[in-house]
């Protein structure tokens, strides 16, 4: 019996000592990058010696005084599969391990975009056999802190029971990639819906930031769950700030009634989400009430009420009369009204808007809202009376700055990689010049985080898509957005795919997410793997003014100029003088430029091409298929100018 007891006691001591621990990131099925040094990293009892080998090479470190160690492997070939075996008072064995191209996939829900959900999906699953294509599925996760470790994780390998859920811009482009270098390619997709680029970066780049450090001084230090307790005080103060009511229920059965009287409310822009308005990121519960007035002979017409789209969920009623309801954030809201429920005079439309999460409010295109009676339409868009009467204060990525950053970023720190494919901007938007600064500063963080030089960042520049009817006359906040991207090109080791021509001016989420990757890809295989070829489309360089034309110069144009359909219609182009009013201009092609002129503008001083949210009709490429960035030649002051970034307080 002693002797038993005396080898559970040892056996319960190893278990106890026996804590070399490895990040989830380092598990069957990894890939390494070849042709670096390879950080390994994890922890262990303090001062406990660790081996670390893998393919013919063996290190040894010992742990700190808090646990930590890491040590870097010389660099290796691309191949596979290794064992990489680490060893302390115990031993992890991980199998299955590839060395080739690492590269990070990160952004919003452009990048988190599943394959399942792409175009020609079924056929793309069919042939995705490719085991050498590893993906790396980051959990989705908030800290205050930076984490030393992910909240879950896991490598797949590229097959048809998992490609569905890998993120297809990183598949496509990892599929290229692997079709012409034949080597492992892993992809470790980090990515959220709806976040703003804030939340990506480090609180230290913001504090180094002439233009941030003011902001971030006044962002507390503390755990998540203090944070989501001040968050939800902040937010509800904030609301009620706005809307000048307190934040109640009270009563909310009268909000539907035709007698109330909704004076003392609020106004929103509609359509339009919430969230691109004074109420921010707003989850909870609102009333929006619209009055229209109609004569005796409107009424004696069929009625058919068009509410475009809700996020997420409605229960609509006329003059205090459920009309209809829908749960579903992305579908169109279309509501018979009964029979006499309509009124001559003024009539009360009121709408009980439950937002889960993101976004918030109607939303979609202008023509799809509207009240139908018989052949009249009648417009229901513009203002719209408003009260929230409940908020929801659980924590949003977009709630503070740095949330994203700290759990899904820094734990990859200081993995080996070759490069970050970005695919974000549809959230910052409204901040569209000051992501002129804030996108840049991103992008630096991680390099210096990471600490593996300037490496290859590549980013999507937005798609068309028409978020507002934004254009050269009133203005686009995705132009702008856009403009701001082209501009982050200055940065060091940096590309761009453009895919204006490749989205859907009605979908914020275009389904071709193939030639995204494959337009990434084309970057990646010219600037990093010596694949030298055309790689970009047109980019503008330069104007000259003669007389009434503007004579345009550009940069990449391949083997030339062309169009997409290789007519001499060249269309997107706008031509304006000292007045700033825009004109449509004729432009066409001549000796590799664009001549642009309009007879109403004499005296021309700055020309717009595809300044606008929805930039379907573009159509200037190079001969290689590659499209023109948008862009404009003058530094007039746009419509974001003095949108800044600010912390709910």
């Amino acid at each position: 019996m002693k002797k038993i007891t005396s080898f559970l006691l040892l056996l319960l001591s190893v278990i106890v000592t026996a804590n070399v621990k490895m990040p989830l990131l380092f598990a069957d099925g990894m890939v390494l990058q070849r042709n670096k040094e390879i950080p390994v990293w994890g922890w262990a009892d303090p001062n406990e010696k660790v081996e670390v080998s893998f393919n013919k090479q063996t290190k040894t470190i010992v742990a700190d005084k808090n646990g930590k160690w890491m040590i870097k492997l010389s660099a290796e070939k691309a191949g596979g599969p290794f064992e990489l075996t680490i060893t302390g008072k115990n031993k992890i064995i991980i199998k299955d391990v590839l060395v080739g191209e690492v590269w990070i996939c990160s952004g919003q829900s452009n990048m988190e975009f599943q394959v399942s959900k792409t175009m020609n999906a079924e056929k793309e699953i069919a042939d995705s056999d490719y085991p050498m294509i590893r993906h790396f599925g980051v959990a989705q996760d908030l800290s205050g802190t930076p984490k030393d470790d992910l909240k879950a994780g896991k490598w797949q390998v590229s097959n048809k029971e998992n490609v569905g859920n890998f993120t297809a811009v990183g598949y496509y482009f990892a599929k290229k990639l692997y079709a012409e270098l034949k080597i492992p390619i892993g992809i470790i997709n980090t990515s959220w819906g709806g976040t703003n680029v804030e939340t990506w970066t480090s609180r230290e780049a913001f504090q180094k930031s002439d233009d941030f450090k003011a902001m971030i001084a006044n962002v507390p230090t503390m755990n998540i769950d203090s944070i989501s307790k001040l968050y939800a005080r902040q937010m509800k103060e904030r609301v009620e700030k706005i809307q000048g009511t307190p934040v109640s229920a009270e009563n909310e059965n009268i909000f539907k009634e035709r007698t109330f009287n909704d004076a003392t409310w609020g106004e929103l822009n509609t359509p339009s989400l919430w969230e691109n308005q004074p109420l921010g990121d707003l989850d909870g519960i609102v009333w929006m009430r619209k009055t229209i007035t109609l004569s005796a002979e409107d009424i004696k017409n069929k009625a058919v009420l068009s509410l475009s789209k809700i996020d997420d969920e409605d229960i609509t009623y006329v003059n205090g009369i459920e009309v209809g309801k829908n749960t579903q954030w992305d579908f169109k809201r279309v509501y018979e009204v009964p029979a006499n429920v309509l009124k001559e005079g003024q009539n009360i439309i009121a709408v009980r808007i439950v937002d889960n999460s993101g976004g918030g409010g109607i939303y979609g295109e202008t023509s799809d809202l509207k009240l139908t009676l018989g052949n009249k339409i009648i417009p229901l868009d513009g203002k719209w009376k408003f009260k929230v009467i409940l908020v929801k204060t659980s924590l949003s990525p977009n709630s503070y700055p740095s949330l994203l950053y700290n759990a899904m970023v820094n734990p990859l720190v200081p993995y080996a990689i070759e490069g970050v494919l970005w695919y974000q901007g549809e959230a910052n938007v409204w901040r569209a010049n000051q992501y002129k600064k804030a996108f840049p500063l991103m992008i630096s963080d991680w390099r210096t985080k990471f600490n593996q030089g300037d490496f290859p960042f590549y980013f999507v520049q937005l798609s068309t898509f028409n978020e507002s009817n934004g254009n050269s006359k009133v203005g686009s906040r995705w132009a702008e957005l856009r403009e701001a991207q082209t501009e982050t090109l200055k940065l060091k080791n940096t590309g761009m795919a453009v895919t204006t021509d490749i989205g859907n001016a009605k979908d914020i989420h275009p389904t071709n997410k193939q030639d995204v990757g494959l337009r990434l890809a084309a970057i990646a295989l010219n600037n990093v793997y010596g694949k030298k070829r055309v790689y970009s489309g047109p980019t503008y360089k330069s104007q000259e003014i003669k007389e009434n034309q503007i004579i345009l110069t550009f940069d990449n144009i391949g083997s030339g100029l062309s169009t997409s359909d290789n007519s001499q219609n060249v269309k997107g182009f706008e031509i304006a003088g000292a007045d700033k009013v825009f004109y449509s201009a004729k432009a066409i092609i001549k000796d590799n430029k664009i001549i642009v002129s309009n007879e109403n503008v004499p005296n021309p001083v700055a020309v717009h091409y595809g300044w606008a949210d929805d930039d379907t009709e573009i159509n200037l490429f190079n001969k290689e298929k590659f499209p023109a960035s948008p862009f404009r030649t003058d530094n007039w002051e746009m419509i974001t100018s003095n949108e800044k970034y600010k912390v709910s307080k």
